[in-house]
C-alpha cells in the first residue's frame, strides 16, 4: 500500500486510461466512453465526474477504477473509522476535502480520499496529524456518509456532558468565557460548523417541554438536527449572547447582535436574534457568507426572456427597479446580481444595507445604523450628495425612503431596492399605500421583479429521495422563479388615474408580463425542479383571484381561463406570450392570432390552440 498517491498522469491520455478501465469492468460501453471524452475535452472536468453526472457509471465503480489506475487500495462502503483516527482530523477539513481518517497505528494514519491526486491535501493531513499518511480510495458518497456518522457522535458525546437539570445556583456566565475545552463552548462551535457545512441559512435553538430542539433551515426548509438536555438551554443561549455582544442578564425583551465565525477558509457573519417565549428564550442565528454573492443575474435562474427584460431595465440607467417577494425569497441576491451587470469602474455605486450581506468590489457599502441616526432616509439623502450613478437601498420600509428614491430616479439615478409584496403588481399598490404620490410612482418606477425560491432536483440522485447522501429529500440547492413587470406607458397612465391591482396585472400581462407560475412550469419541464416543490412555494394569496366574466367564480391571476366553467380569460400564443385582441400576429414568434369568439362559452385552453402555424 502506497504511503502517498503517485504523481498523477496529466492530460487526455490519463482520462482515456481511466475510461478504458471502466470499459474493461463493464461500467461503460466504448460508445459512452468516446462521448464522455468529447465532453471532457470541452469542459476540462474529470472523466469520472462526467460519467457519474451523466448517469452512465456509479461513484463506486469510478473510485475502484481510479484506485486500480493509481495502484492504490479501494475501500468499499460502509467505511468504519476508528474514534482515535477521527480525533486527528477536524470535521470541517474532512468534509471540505472529502476525506475520512480510518485507522491510526503508531506514527501512521490511513485516510480514505475521493480525490487521491490532491497532494496538497495529503501534505495538510500529515502536518495536522503529525503522522505519515497512507491513502486509500473510496467513493465520495461513502466518505460523506462516514464523515456524517463519525463526527455526529461528537455531538452526542458533548450532549452527555451538558447538565440535564437547571443548576440555579451556578453563577450566570460561569463557563461562558472559558476555553474551547469546555463542552458547552465546543458544542456551540460544532453546531455552527455543521450548519455551515450543510449550507444552512439559519440555526434555531428553542425550548420544548422535554428538551432543547436544534433545527437548521436548509434550502428554505427547517429540519431537526439534534435535541439537547432541557437544563442546557439557559447556558447555551447565554454563551451565544456573549459571542454576539449582547446582555446575558436581559431575558424579558428581544435583543439583536452578531459575530464572525471562521469556517475553513471562509469567514462567516452570524446575526443573532433572541426572543422571550413561554419557557424562556428562543435564539435564531442567521448565517451569511459575505463572499458568496452572485456575479450577475445569469446565475439566479431567470428565463432567457425574463433575463433580457431585466437587463434592459438596468441598461436604461435611470429609474427605480424593485425586487419584490416575502422574506427569504432571494431579493438581496437579485439586487447584487443586478449590480454585477453594471460597469463599476466607470460608475459610482453606493449601497445602503442593514446588515451588509455580501461584499462586492468597486462598490461603496454603507451599514445603516438607526441608533447613531444613520437611518435609510438620512443615509439616502447623504448619498445623493456624493455624485452617485447607482444607489442600492436594502429595503423600502416607509414613505420617506420611497419618496426620496422616486425623486432620485426622476433626476437621473438608477435606484435598486426591495419591497415585501406577493407579486409585481402588488408592489405598485404598496408604494401608493405608503403614501407616495401617484405621479412619483408612475414617473420614477421602471420595473418590479417579483420572485420566489424553489428547491432544485439533486443531480446526483435525480430526485429519488432517501437514496442519496448528497441531498435532502431529493433536492439540493435553490433557484429563482420570477415575474418581470416593465412599466409601459399604459401602465403609467393606469397608475396615475388610480387603477387597482387587478387592472395593473391585466395591463402588464398585455405588455408581455408572465406569471411566476409560468416561469415555474418552464423549470419543471426542464427538470430543474418538481411540480410538488412549485406547489409548495407558489401558494395563491387570499383575495388575489379575479372574477370570471361568465360565471363570477375566482380566476387565479396567472391563469389563462376560469377553472370552474372553462372560459378563456386571456389569449395565449403557442410560445406562451399573452396577446391582445387587436393583434393580428404574436410579436414574439409571428404566429397568426385568431379572432376572439363574440360570445363567451366553455372551452379547453391549450397552448397551441390560440395560434395558427408559423407563416
Amino acid at each position: 500500500m502506497n504511503e502517498t498517491p503517485p504523481e498523477p498522469r496529466r492530460g487526455r491520455g490519463s482520462a482515456r486510461i481511466l475510461g478504458e478501465l471502466l470499459v474493461d469492468a463493464g461500467s461503460l460501453t466504448p460508445t459512452e466512453l468516446e462521448r464522455i471524452l468529447a465532453v471532457q475535452s470541452r469542459s476540462g472536468e474529470r472523466l469520472g465526474r462526467i460519467a457519474v453526472s451523466e448517469g452512465v457509471a456509479e461513484e463506486a465503480e469510478v473510485a475502484r477504477a481510479l484506485a486500480l489506475q493509481l495502484g492504490l487500495t479501494f475501500e468499499d462502503a460502509p467505511l468504519r473509522p476508528d474514534p482515535e483516527a477521527v480525533h486527528l482530523v477536524p470535521r470541517a477539513f474532512a468534509r471540505r476535502k472529502s476525506v475520512i481518517p480510518l485507522r491510526a497505528n503508531g506514527r501512521s494514519l490511513t485516510v480514505a480520499m475521493a480525490d487521491p491526486l490532491d497532494l496538497g491535501c495529503v501534505d495538510d493531513l500529515q502536518f495536522q496529524s503529525g503522522r505519515r499518511v497512507t491513502v486509500v480510495v473510496a467513493a465520495p458518497g461513502a466518505i460523506e456518509a462516514a464523515v456524517r456518522e463519525a463526527y455526529d457522535e461528537e455531538v452526542t458525546e458533548l450532549t452527555r456532558e451538558l447538565p440535564s437539570e437547571v443548576q440555579s445556583s451556578e453563577p450566570e456566565g460561569a463557563v461562558l468565557l472559558s476555553t474551547e475545552e469546555t463542552p458547552l463552548v465546543r458544542l456551540v462551535d460544532l453546531l455552527l460548523a455543521r450548519a455551515a457545512e450543510h449550507g444552512a441559512s439559519d440555526l434555531h435553538l428553542e425550548q420544548t417541554p422535554n428538551d432543547v430542539r436544534v433545527r437548521e433551515r436548509v434550502d428554505g426548509v427547517l429540519r431537526r438536527v439534534t435535541e439537547l438536555p432541557p437544563g442546557s438551554r439557559r447556558q447555551l443561549i447565554s454563551r451565544i449572547k456573549v459571542m454576539a455582544g449582547m446582555d446575558i442578564s436581559v431575558k424579558r425583551r428581544p435583543q439583536d447582535g452578531g459575530f464572525t465565525f471562521g469556517h475553513g477558509e471562509r469567514l462567516l457573519n452570524v446575526r443573532v436574534s433572541t426572543l422571550p417565549v413561554e419557557r424562556g428564550e428562543k435564539a435564531v442565528l442567521r448565517i451569511l457568507d459575505p463572499d458568496s454573492g452572485p456575479l450577475d443575474l445569469g446565475e439566479l435562474g431567470f428565463s432567457p426572456r425574463g433575463l433580457e427584460r431585466t437587463r434592459r431595465l438596468i441598461r436604461g440607467r435611470q429609474g427605480v427597479l424593485l425586487a419584490a417577494g416575502p422574506t427569504g425569497s432571494g431579493k438581496s441576491s437579485t439586487l447584487f446580481g443586478a449590480m454585477g451587470e453594471i460597469d463599476r469602474d466607470r460608475c459610482n455605486v453606493v449601497t445602503l444595507e442593514d446588515p451588509i450581506e455580501y461584499r462586492m468590489g468597486g462598490v461603496n457599502q454603507v451599514q445603516v445604523d438607526p441608533r447613531a441616526g444613520l437611518t435609510f432616509p438620512a443615509a439616502l439623502r447623504a448619498v445623493l450628495r456624493q455624485d452617485p450613478d447607482v444607489i442600492m437601498v436594502g429595503e423600502i420600509r416607509d414613505r420617506e425612503t420611497a419618496e426620496i428614491a422616486m425623486a432620485a430616479a426622476i433626476t437621473g439615478h438608477l435606484v435598486l431596492s426591495t419591497i415585501h409584496t406577493m407579486d409585481a403588481a402588488s408592489g405598485v399598490i404598496r408604494l401608493i399605500q405608503m403614501g407616495v404620490p401617484r405621479h412619483l410612482v408612475s414617473g420614477g418606477l421602471v420595473g418590479i421583479v417579483a420572485q420566489r425560491l424553489v428547491r432544485t432536483i439533486c443531480k446526483a440522485c435525480r430526485g429519488v429521495a432517501g437514496e442519496c447522501l448528497r441531498c435532502h429529500d431529493g433536492y439540493r440547492g435553490r433557484t429563482g422563479v420570477f415575474q418581470v413587470l416593465v412599466m409601459t406607458e399604459p401602465l403609467r397612465e393606469t397608475v396615475s388615474r388610480g387603477g387597482e391591482a387587478s387592472e395593473l396585472r391585466r395591463r402588464a400581462e398585455e405588455a408581455g408580463m408572465r406569471s411566476m407560475a409560468d416561469d415555474a412550469r418552464w423549470k419543471v419541464s426542464d427538470g430543474i425542479t418538481s411540480a410538488d416543490e412549485v406547489a409548495r412555494v407558489l401558494r395563491e394569496a387570499p383575495g388575489d383571484a379575479l372574477p370570471c366574466t361568465r360565471c363570477g367564480e375566482g380566476v387565479p391571476p396567472d391563469g389563462l381561463g376560469c377553472p370552474h366553467c372553462g372560459w378563456s380569460r386571456l389569449y395565449s400564443c403557442g410560445c406562451g406570450r399573452i396577446v391582445q385582441e387587436t393583434w393580428r400576429f404574436c410579436p414574439d414568434c409571428l404566429r397568426r392570432v385568431p379572432a376572439r369568439p363574440d360570445a363567451p362559452g366553455p372551452r379547453t385552453v391549450r397552448p397551441a390552440e390560440s395560434a395558427a402555424p408559423p407563416l
